[in-house]
């Protein structure tokens, strides 16, 4: 459904330690910094961006949201964990694991990059 997803960073370069790692994971290269200076990672058609706010103000987490990335296999989802873990990167909610909602199962394991912003790795599992 949705072709990109823009997150606001204060420290490019923290950020870039964290989506490396955790981009890493699903086949993407390091990040480049684009002509102004944002982060771009491409998967399979969708674009994640990691940019300073362009209004000039602080980036901050917005309360509520999550950002799902899909992922091939349960051991991908721990593999990005792993990566966001120890990369800057915090551990939030249960540990990783399977989880069942009316959509069906998945495996999922969730972080917060070091901006705050919420992140779940997810892989739906088969029934």
């Amino acid at each position: 459904m949705f072709r990109s997803v823009v997150l606001g960073s204060n420290d490019l370069d923290r950020s870039k330690t964290f989506y490396d790692a955790v981009m890493g994971v699903l086949g993407c290269p390091p990040a480049e910094p684009n002509f102004r200076g944002a982060l771009i990672y491409r998967h399979k058609g969708a674009g994640l961006m990691i940019t300073r706010p362009l209004d000039g103000n602080a980036a901050t987490a917005a309360n509520g949201n999550t950002v799902a990335i899909t992922l091939d296999s349960p051991d991908q989802v721990l593999a990005w964990h792993q990566a966001g873990s120890v990369s800057g990167g915090t551990a939030i909610e249960d540990p990783p694991g399977e989880r069942s909602y009316p959509t069906g199962q998945v495996f999922s394991a969730y972080l917060r990059d070091p901006d705050g912003h919420k992140l779940c790795g997810i892989c739906p599992l088969e029934r």
